[in-house]
C-alpha cells in the first residue's frame, strides 16, 4: 500500500516537473502526454486503492514515511492516511483531473503557454492529493498552501490581462485571511495536544472536552470550540464561504479547464474535506457546529441569488458552486458529514461537466461568454447540449440523477437536526432549490434554445467541439447520472465511511433518516412527493416562462425592483469592500511601507545616506593628499609635536 500511495502522489509531480522544466525539449505533445498519462496512472491506482479499502475491506493504511523534524520532544512527520474518506477523495480528484487534462488538449491547443498550463494543473493534482492523503496537520497545511499557490498561478495564467492579475491577487489575499485562522488552529492543537498526528489528537480529544482557555481576561472559552472555529475560518477561505467567498467568482479569469478543476475537485473541496476529517473534534463542540450551519445556510441561499443576474456563462456556474458549497457546509454543521462528502462526490462530476460544457460553448462561440449573445445552440452543438442538460438536471436535484440523492439527503438531514440554527438553515436550503433551478435553466434556455442572437460570422462557423473536448463531457455525464443511485445506500445509511467519520449519538441525523430509507426507487418515488421536487419544477417552469415565452418579464422585474436588482448586481457590496479593505488596503499599506521603509529608510538613510556621508568625509580628507612635499613635511612635524606633547604629559608611557 505504501508504494501505491507514493506512486499516486508522485506521478503528477513528476509529470508537472517534466512539462514545466523540459517543456521546450519534449514539445507540446510531450507535455500533454506525460501529464495526462501521469494523472491517468494516479486515477487507475486510486481506483485500485478504493476497491481494496471500500469494497475489499482492507485495513486502514496509516504510516509515516519519514520524520521531517524533531524538536522539543515533538516529531513532525510526512505520512499517509488512506481510509474510506481519503480513498473516496483520491478517486474524485484524480478522475476529474484526468478528464480536465484530456479536455485541455483541445481547449488550449492554440495557447502559447500550453506546456506551462499542463505543468500547473498536474502540480495542482499533486498538491490536492498530498492534502487528502495526509495523516497529520503539518502535511495537511503543506497541501493546503500548495493548492492555494497553484490556484494563484492558474487564475492569473493569462498574466497580460489586468483582470486576471486582479483576480489572482484577490484570491491570494482573501485566502491569507482564512489561512491565518487555520494556522492559529493548528498551533492551538500543537500547544495543547503536543502532537500534530491525527490519530494522537483524536484519541486525546475527549480528555480536553472540559478544558477552557482565556482569550480575553474574565472570559473562558472551550478549547475545542476555539480550535474548531479557527480551523473552520480556514475552510471558509478555501471553500469560499461567506464572507470569504469573494475570490471564487473572479477565478473565472483563468482558462475554463482550471475553473472546472478548482470548482469541482480540488481547492474548494479542501475545506469540506477538512471539516469532515476533523469530525471527532467538531462533534465535541455544538457551538462550532452551529456556526458552521449558519455560515453554510447564508452562503447556500444568498450566493445562489447572485446567479440569477449574471450574464457570463461561466459566472452563472461559478455562483452555482458557491451555493452548492453552502449546502455541503450546512450538512457538516448538522453533523451529516457523510451527506456533505456524498454531495461533494456527486457535485464533482456534474459541476466539472457543466464547466467543461460551458467551455465547449465558448469554443463554438469564438470565446464569447455573454449568454445574451447566444441562443439556439442545440442544433449546432448536440453533444454539448445533452451533456449540459444532464449536468443541469443533476444540479437541480431531478429525481434519479446524482444530485437528487445527495441534495435531498442534506435537506432532510437539516430538517431533522436539533443544532441551534437548523430551522433557519432548513428554510435557506429549501428555498435555494427553487433558486438553483431558476438560474440553471435560465442558462439552458438562453444558451441552447430560443432565437439565435449571435452575429452572422459566428453563426456561419458554429459547429460541435472536437472529440478531445466532447469525450470528457460524455465520460463525466455518466457518473452525473449514475453515481448517486450507486452509492446512496452505502455512503449515507451504511458503514461506508467506517471509523473515518465520527458522529455522536445525539447528532446522528442520518441514522434517524436511515430508518425511512427503502432503497433507491423508494427514495425516488418519495422524492416526487416532497417540496424540493416541486420547488425545482417551479424554478424550471419560471425559467421557461420568463425567458422563452415572456422575455419582457425579467426586464420589467429589474425595473420595478431596481433596488434589489442593483444590490444583486453589486454582489451585496462585498466586492467594493474587498477593493477598499483587501486590495486597496494592501496596496495602501504597501505604498506606505515603500515610502517609509524602502524610500526613506533603506534608500534615504542606509544606501544614499551612507553614500552621502562617505562623500562628505572624502571631500574633507582629500585635501590632505595635495601632492606637495612641504605639505607632507608640515603634517609630519605636527604629528611629531603631538606625540611629544602626549609623552610629556604622561598620556603615552
Amino acid at each position: 500500500m505504501g508504494t501505491l500511495c507514493l506512486i499516486i502522489v508522485l506521478a503528477p509531480l513528476v509529470g508537472a516537473l517534466l512539462a514545466g522544466l523540459f517543456g521546450r525539449q519534449i514539445g507540446r505533445a510531450g507535455a500533454h502526454w506525460v501529464t495526462s498519462g501521469a494523472v491517468g496512472l494516479s486515477f487507475l491506482l486510486s481506483a485500485l486503492v478504493f476497491w481494496r479499502i471500500v469494497v475489499g475491506d482492507a485495513p486502514t493504511y496509516n504510516e509515516n514515511l519519514y520524520t521531517w523534524l524533531s524538536t522539543g520532544g515533538i516529531d513532525f512527520h510526512v505520512g499517509f492516511l488512506v481510509d474510506e474518506l481519503s480513498a473516496t477523495m483520491m478517486v474524485v480528484v484524480t478522475f476529474v483531473s484526468w478528464m480536465v487534462h484530456i479536455y485541455t488538449i483541445g481547449y488550449m491547443h492554440e495557447d502559447p503557454g500550453y506546456q506551462r498550463f499542463f505543468s500547473y494543473i498536474s502540480l495542482f493534482t499533486f498538491s490536492m492529493l498530498m492534502l487528502v492523503m495526509s495523516n497529520n496537520f503539518l502535511q495537511l497545511f503543506f497541501g493546503w498552501e500548495a493548492v492555494g499557490l497553484v490556484s494563484y498561478l492558474l487564475i492569473g495564467f493569462w498574466f497580460t490581462r489586468d483582470t486576471a492579475i486582479y483576480a489572482n491577487l484577490k484570491a491570494f489575499l482573501v485566502n491569507r485571511v482564512g489561512d491565518f485562522g487555520f494556522l492559529l488552529g493548528i498551533a492551538c492543537v500543537l500547544m495543547y495536544f503536543g502532537s500534530l498526528d491525527y490519530q494522537s489528537v483524536f484519541a486525546a480529544a475527549p480528555a480536553h472536552a472540559d478544558t477552557t482557555i482565556s482569550i480575553i481576561d474574565g472570559h473562558e472559552w472551550s478549547l475545542l470550540t476555539v480550535i474548531c472555529l479557527l480551523l473552520f475560518v480556514g475552510a471558509m477561505g478555501k471553500s469560499a464561504q461567506w464572507p470569504l467567498h469573494v475570490w471564487l467568482p473572479d477565478s473565472m479569469e483563468g482558462p475554463t479547464p482550471i475553473s472546472a478543476l478548482i470548482h469541482a475537485a480540488t481547492m474548494v473541496t479542501a475545506g469540506i474535506f477538512m471539516v469532515a476529517r476533523m469530525s471527532p473534534l467538531f462533534e465535541m463542540s455544538t457551538t462550532a457546529l452551529s456556526v458552521v450551519l449558519i455560515i453554510g445556510a447564508i452562503t447556500a441561499f444568498f450566493m445562489g441569488l447572485l446567479g440569477l443576474v449574471q450574464n457570463d456563462i461561466k459566472r452563472v456556474v461559478a455562483y452555482s458552486t458557491l451555493s452548492q458549497l453552502g449546502y455541503m457546509t450546512v450538512a457538516l454543521g448538522a453533523s451529516a458529514y457523510a451527506a456533505a462528502i456524498f454531495h461533494l462526490f456527486t457535485h464533482a462530476f456534474f459541476k466539472a461537466l457543466l464547466f467543461l460544457a460551458a467551455g465547449s460553448v465558448i469554443i463554438g462561440m469564438h470565446h464569447e461568454q455573454d449568454m445574451r449573445k447566444m441562443g439556439g445552440l442545440k442544433r449546432y452543438m448536440p453533444v454539448t447540449y445533452w451533456t449540459s442538460l444532464i449536468g443541469s438536471l443533476a444540479l437541480i436535484g431531478f429525481p434519479g440523477f446524482a444530485g437528487f440523492f445527495s441534495k435531498d439527503a442534506i435537506i432532510e438531514a437539516v430538517h431533522l437536526s436539533h443544532i441551534p440554527g437548523s430551522g433557519i438553515a432548513y428554510a435557506a436550503v429549501l428555498s435555494g432549490v427553487f433558486v438553483t433551478a431558476l438560474y440553471s435553466f435560465r442558462l439552458v434556455f438562453l444558451v441552447f434554445h430560443g432565437e439565435e442572437r449571435m452575429d452572422h460570422h459566428t453563426k456561419e462557423h458554429l459547429h460541435e467541439s472536437p472529440k478531445v473536448v466532447t469525450v470528457p463531457l460524455i465520460a463525466l455525464a455518466v457518473p452525473s447520472v449514475l453515481a448517486g443511485a450507486l452509492f446512496v445506500g452505502a455512503m449515507l445509511f451504511g458503514d461506508y465511511f467506517g471509523g473515518s467519520i465520527v458522529v455522536s449519538a445525539e447528532h446522528d441525523v442520518l441514522g434517524e433518516l436511515g430508518h425511512h430509507y427503502h432503497g433507491v426507487f423508494g427514495m425516488i418515488t418519495h422524492g416526487l412527493l416532497q417540496p424540493p421536487f416541486w420547488l425545482a419544477m417551479g424554478g424550471v417552469f419560471a425559467a421557461w416562462y420568463c425567458y422563452m415565452k415572456r422575455p419582457d418579464i425579467p426586464r420589467r422585474a429589474a425595473e420595478s425592483m431596481s433596488l434589489v436588482y442593483r444590490i444583486l448586481l453589486d454582489k451585496y457590496g462585498f466586492d467594493r469592500f474587498n477593493d477598499w479593505f483587501f486590495a486597496g488596503g494592501a496596496r495602501s499599506a504597501g505604498r506606505a511601507l515603500w515610502r517609509g521603509g524602502d524610500v526613506a529608510l533603506i534608500d534615504g538613510l542606509i544606501v544614499n545616506g551612507s553614500a552621502r556621508a562617505i562623500g562628505w568625509w572624502a571631500g574633507i580628507i582629500r585635501h590632505v593628499q595635495s601632492g606637495y612635499l612641504y605639505h607632507y613635511a608640515f603634517a609630519m612635524i605636527l604629528g611629531l609635536l603631538l606625540l611629544l606633547g602626549l609623552f610629556v604629559h604622561g598620556v603615552i608611557a
